[in-house]
């Protein structure tokens, strides 16, 4: 929680806008909420500790100026066009989705994400890459429908996030393209049901937070820092459990949104778009596996497990959000009829 009172009203009115824009019942209200979340946000991007968060504030605010000009605009069209009887349908509802698309970082509109996200600190970080997504993927929800340009951005989006992560030695970078991965499976998700995209969105978010706490703890920016914690057995075996859940490996918590996306597409027919995503996710699961197998068991220090702290911190806390990536796939196998 920010001690800064500033922090604190910006995080509320950054909460607000988004808000504001999911329960709004008119593209103009949308359009507000959007630019209040914007607004909120680039305040809480800029630090005096870092001195890449100012090219990096500038750049997320003239992507999502760009992308909000164009939101009004095609909305603002479109009410015109539709008061002509005869252009009525010349301009479609899908063209809405892509400055949405923008906004969110899809591919192939994604080119902005991962330097963003390299000026940023750990907290801001997962700001960008979670509560700034659920507006613009709310609203694509609304116009997005299965046709050959929807399955075309789906398609790129998994390939690029799952390819972009090969050689990268930044944790951030690693973390921004296996959210691009991951957006790509929201999009499918929100294609087949509310509730299923919903799921999704709530488990990434457990998981990236948890991750993205141990990172920020033990200030770890590159691959090669991970071996700073050879001599936290328990840390090691936190990063370890999480980095496989993200990557969607069974019988991890990490492996049941993607088993709820798999199964009705399956049975929707859409055997081609499920077999890329999987192909997809197993490239992601490499470099996972790739940064686990080099940090965690080769560079192995101490075998020695210490002992249980007896007052809850934040190892005891971490301890408990990776027990429930590791065993939650056990319990959400056990609910019926879960959506």
């Amino acid at each position: 929680m920010p001690n800064n009172s500033t922090k604190i009203l910006l995080l509320l009115t950054l909460v607000g806008g988004t808000l504001i824009s999911i329960s709004s019942n008119s593209w103009l209200g949308v359009w507000t909420g959007l630019e209040i979340n914007l607004l909120s946000f680039i305040p809480l991007m800029s630090t005096t500790k870092n001195m890449f968060t100012s090219e990096a504030s500038l750049k997320y605010f003239l992507i999502q100026a760009l992308a909000s000009s164009m939101l009004l605009f095609l909305v603002i069209m479109k009410t015109i066009l539709e008061s002509i009887p005869m252009f009525a349908n010349s301009l479609s509802s899908f063209l809405i989705v892509i400055p949405l698309l923008l906004k969110s970082g899809v591919a192939p509109f994604h080119w902005w994400f991962p330097s963003v996200m390299e000026g940023l600190n750990w907290m801001n970080c997962f700001i960008l890459m979670t509560i700034q997504k659920i507006a613009p993927l709310i609203l694509t929800s609304y116009l997005f429908s299965i046709n050959p340009i929807s399955m075309t951005f789906i398609l790129s989006t998994v390939i690029i996030g799952a390819m972009g992560g090969f050689n990268q030695i930044s944790t951030r970078k690693i973390l921004t393209y296996s959210s691009i991965n991951h957006l790509g499976w929201m999009l499918a998700a929100i294609l087949l049901g509310k509730n299923i995209w919903l799921t999704y969105f709530t488990i990434y978010m457990i998981l990236t937070l948890t991750i993205i706490l141990t990172l920020n703890k033990h200030k770890i920016s590159f691959i090669n820092q991970l071996t700073s914690m050879n001599h936290k057995t328990e840390t090691k075996f936190i990063m370890l459990s999480l980095l496989l859940s993200m990557g969607g490996l069974p019988p991890f918590l990490g492996f049941f949104p993607k088993w709820i996306v798999i199964q009705p597409m399956i049975l929707n027919n859409m055997t081609i778009t499920s077999t890329v995503l999987v192909l997809a996710s197993l490239v992601t699961l490499y470099y996972y596996l790739r940064i686990c197998y080099l940090t965690f068991l080769i560079t192995y220090l101490k075998t020695k497990w210490f002992s249980w702290p007896t007052k809850m911190n934040f190892q005891t806390l971490n301890f408990f959000l990776a027990s429930l990536s590791t065993m939650g796939l056990m319990l959400c196998t056990m609910m019926i009829n879960f959506y």
